[in-house]
């Protein structure tokens, strides 16, 4: 006889076969946002102090791996294992990366391109995901590609069941890393629960998720000169006595009225932006915030478009860096090469994206013209594959200039290879980071 379990909805209990299809139907009639497995599931929080990851395992009376009711992570984790979901994404027939390739092969002969082996694009979906789970896609991106082209990672991500999980188990698979102490801060910032929520993330929970698994994930601020003291990044630096917030999914000494992620850009922009997009109102967002620093009195913000870009060809020249190898890949005859290195998750106020590779073009004034090659998680996948098939208007969707890096402080976020022993993942249950001064 099946084991009883409780609807979330209306409290009747009734055995665990019956509960998915019970819950349902209190969304045939009025719901059609979200998928209603989904969203019936949704409000089964992970409660550390007693007896909610029972409920989402689907109940029991034998007690097996349990103390007075409460799951211990071994038997979490392997319940995580066995109920996670596969992701659903837009299969590319012979690889997204391929199909780049030959594009960019196609262009001029002065152009030269570097790109990540192999990643899968994972689209948002508006009545799913819209306006908050870029960062979760951003995720799964990465982890195809770990999953795809990395053994030792293949083996140990998401309890080595090979494939990318959708965001709900992402979700309880980052509330198990806050448990097991990755990232105690950010898992205080988010009052430890985040399943079944529409709370943003970045580049750190990216890390802090990673990190969980033995993967050494690394972070990258960039930011102006004057913030520098405040990125637990610096050597040297100290949060003292003080308590950290997530201002744009960075770590920085507390700030009045900011609360959690992103909260700097809604609180710049009036409290009043609607998070029906993640990039949405990014853009009058700055203009808000160099207008403010103008009234405060304060040193105006505003650089010229030229000094912007050539503080922000920094990034420019790290991603470059990053994926030749400082240098050490060889092109020959080839225009386009593929990079050992893993994606980058791409953070700034409002957004992220995944940067899957680079390409420098050589002007015959001898200046060198960068490109970020992006895939981003707003974007309808179909749409992307038609436009490389076809080699016409895919630019629009893939390359970004340093002319449009227009905010002041950028997150990157990659993997190094390698498993972390049992010495080192104590290690990193503490982020950090290395400051770039833009």
């Amino acid at each position: 006889m099946d084991d009883s379990s409780t609807c979330p909805f209306c409290s009747l209990s009734l055995p665990s076969s019956q509960l998915q299809w019970h819950a349902n139907t209190h969304f045939e009639d009025n719901d059609f946002h979200s998928p209603p497995v989904e969203r019936a599931v949704s409000d089964l929080h992970f409660d550390t102090t007693f007896g909610d990851f029972n409920s989402w395992c689907g109940g029991g009376s034998s007690g097996i791996g349990r103390d007075n009711g409460v799951w211990n992570m071994e038997e979490k984790i392997s319940c995580l294992v066995d109920l996670q979901i596969k992701g659903e994404f837009h299969n590319v027939n012979g690889g997204l990366t391929n199909l780049l390739r030959n594009c960019l092969e196609s262009e001029g002969q002065h152009s030269r391109s570097i790109l990540s082996s192999y990643v899968d694009h994972f689209q948002s979906i508006r009545f799913e995901d819209g306006g908050w789970g870029c960062g979760w896609r951003n995720i799964q991106m990465l982890s195809s590609h770990l999953l795809a082209q990395k053994r030792e990672a293949k083996d140990v991500l998401f309890g080595g069941s090979g494939f990318v999980p959708d965001i709900p188990s992402l979700q309880r698979w980052l509330e198990i890393a806050w448990e097991r102490g990755f990232d105690e801060p950010g898992s205080n910032q988010l009052n430890h629960t985040i399943y079944g929520s529409k709370k943003w993330i970045g580049a750190s929970d990216c890390a802090a998720l990673l990190r969980s698994f033995g993967l050494r994930a690394r972070i990258i601020d960039f930011g102006p000169k004057e913030s520098e003291s405040l990125y637990l990044s610096v050597p040297g630096s100290s949060v003292g006595g003080q308590e950290l917030v997530r201002i744009g999914d960075e770590r920085k000494r507390k700030a009045p009225n900011f609360y959690g992620p992103m909260d700097r850009y809604m609180s710049r922009c009036g409290g009043g932006v609607s998070q029906t997009n993640c990039s949405k109102n990014a853009k009058s967002c700055s203009a808000l915030n160099a207008t403010r620093d103008k009234e405060s009195g304060g040193e105006c913000a505003v650089k010229s478009a030229a000094e912007k870009s050539k503080g922000h060809q920094v990034l420019m020249d790290f991603v470059w860096n990053y994926f030749s190898n400082k240098n050490t890949i060889h092109f020959g005859y080839r225009r386009v090469v593929f990079s050992e290195k893993t994606p980058l998750y791409f953070q700034h106020d409002g957004h992220s994206r995944t940067i899957v590779g680079i390409q420098v073009n050589h002007q015959r004034n001898g200046i060198q013209h960068y490109n970020l090659l992006v895939l981003d998680p707003g974007h309808r996948t179909a749409e992307i594959e038609r436009s490389l098939r076809e080699k016409v208007g895919w630019q629009r969707f893939i390359k970004r200039g340093v002319h449009t890096l227009k905010k002041q402080q950028y997150q990157l976020c990659y993997v190094d290879l390698g498993i972390a022993n049992e010495e080192e993942m104590e290690k990193l249950k503490t982020l950090d980071s290395v400051f770039i001064e833009l």
